[in-house]
């Protein structure tokens, strides 16, 4: 993997606001041709910086307007049940994001569901139904203050670009 410089950095910050700005306009914004902006966001696929082109959806605006945030305590930890739990996070429809975690929690989910029936039945098809649950604390968001994942980069942290 080659290096990021400070053109990867600007391109990384105009495509997280605007992933479907055109070439020409990155271009132009970061001083470089269409096909040169081409093939460094490709890159950036290819290298995994850019891990997904996603559009960011209104949960509410398409009938799921209850997001919880569930801290999941497992009984005990070892690679296998933890790979397993992984994997049913990844798999399940109503989870928007899962971090394995330290602390107090083993992982922390951001869950979208319907209402609270719906959310009961995504308790006990997935974490009741788990063996290796020791607790789960649910805590209700009021407000969506802020979404999208957009990670601010300092151009400053990268090398000037080579020409």
């Amino acid at each position: 993997m080659k290096p990021l410089d400070r053109t990867d950095a600007r391109l990384l910050n105009l495509l997280q606001h605007d992933n479907r700005a055109s070439s020409e306009v990155l271009a132009q914004a970061v001083n470089l041709s269409p096909t040169a902006v081409q093939r460094r966001v490709r890159r950036l696929r290819a290298d995994g910086v850019i891990e997904a082109d996603v559009a960011v959806v209104a949960p509410a605006r398409v009938g799921r307007g209850l997001t919880m945030l569930v801290l999941v305590t497992m009984d005990r930890e070892n690679g296998q049940i933890v790979d397993a739990i992984k994997r049913a996070i990844r798999a399940a429809p109503e989870v928007l994001n899962g971090w394995f975690v330290t602390g107090d929690a083993d992982f922390v989910l951001n869950v979208a569901v319907k209402d609270m029936a719906d959310y009961e039945r995504f308790q006990r098809e997935f974490l009741y139904a788990n063996a290796h649950v020791r607790d789960l604390r649910t805590l209700v968001v009021i407000d969506r203050v802020k979404t999208g994942g957009a990670l601010a980069l300092d151009e400053s942290d990268f090398a000037q670009a080579q020409p």
